[in-house]
């Protein structure tokens, strides 16, 4: 399925989530774009992981549409589904499996035709082809990354899920890691991306949504929000260079309160 750039590959609309009488996600409505790097920020606790959730078909909201593809998320979920990709926050495969049995592995779930000349390819591209025998345990950080992001986009999809992909990397590895998310990107495909790192939100995001409290409270192109906010008096008591960046802009809009 060719999706022509600027079309939505992920609708949320009017999404509700309840856990008993706490209202985690409000009325949060967004749209991811085909060519789209689009960042999910918030605080802990403000709702993006149950937003998530809902989108990977694993919770049920108790209102609100989510079509992944055109597909129905309640509806269809399988052909929806079929349609992503998720990377969750701490990937961890068994330690003891080497890289190519792991590819190998999900290679078999998603019913793809693996040939030893994939294979290579694959691992050329993480450029890890010189420890294909190595155990997953034996990587660094910024190693099990990689494979876990090639094994969450193995399948082609057309939405990448990545749920703070860049956690804990040193700078180098980090880059790394946006260059491959960057080239989801130029294949045309969707990628929403949360992380607290508003460093990270305004190099790779095409645009960000802020949600706080379960609601969204911004939604632009990281410099349009930083335009915005200038003269936002909640964003210059918080800035300490004198040069407004996102996080200023977050942090004047979320409030200073540290959220367990």
């Amino acid at each position: 399925m060719n999706h022509q750039s600027g079309s939505s590959i992920l609708e949320v609309e009017k999404l509700n989530v309840f856990y008993g009488n706490f209202h985690a996600v409000s009325d949060v409505s967004f749209n991811v774009k085909a060519g789209e790097i689009f960042g999910l920020l918030g605080p802990n606790g403000a709702g993006k992981t149950s937003t998530l959730s809902s989108i990977e078909g694993l919770l049920k909201p108790q209102s609100g549409e989510i079509t992944v593809a055109g597909f129905n998320i309640r509806k269809q979920p399988l052909q929806a589904k079929a349609n992503m990709g998720v990377q969750l926050q701490s990937t961890s495969f068994q330690p003891e499996l080497t890289i190519t049995e792991i590819i190998k592995l999900f290679a078999g779930i998603y019913g793809i035709n693996l040939t030893s000349e994939k294979l290579n390819a694959i691992l050329q591209d993480i450029k890890l082809e010189n420890a294909a025998s190595k155990k997953f345990g034996q990587l660094s950080g910024g190693q099990q990354q990689r494979v876990s992001l090639v094994i969450s986009t193995i399948h082609d999809p057309i939405l990448a899920m990545l749920d703070e992909p860049t956690t804990g990397l040193d700078p180098q590895s980090r880059r790394q890691l946006w260059e491959r998310i960057e080239a989801i990107r130029e294949k045309g495909h969707a990628v929403l991306l949360t992380t607290h790192s508003m460093e990270e939100a305004e190099a790779v995001c095409d645009r960000i949504a802020i949600i706080d409290h379960g609601k969204v409270i911004a939604i632009n192109t990281p410099q349009t929000l930083i335009d915005e906010n200038r003269n936002n008096p909640d964003v210059i008591s918080v800035s300490r260079k004198g040069k407004i960046t996102l996080e200023d802009v977050f942090i004047g809009l979320t409030g200073k309160t540290v959220r367990s």
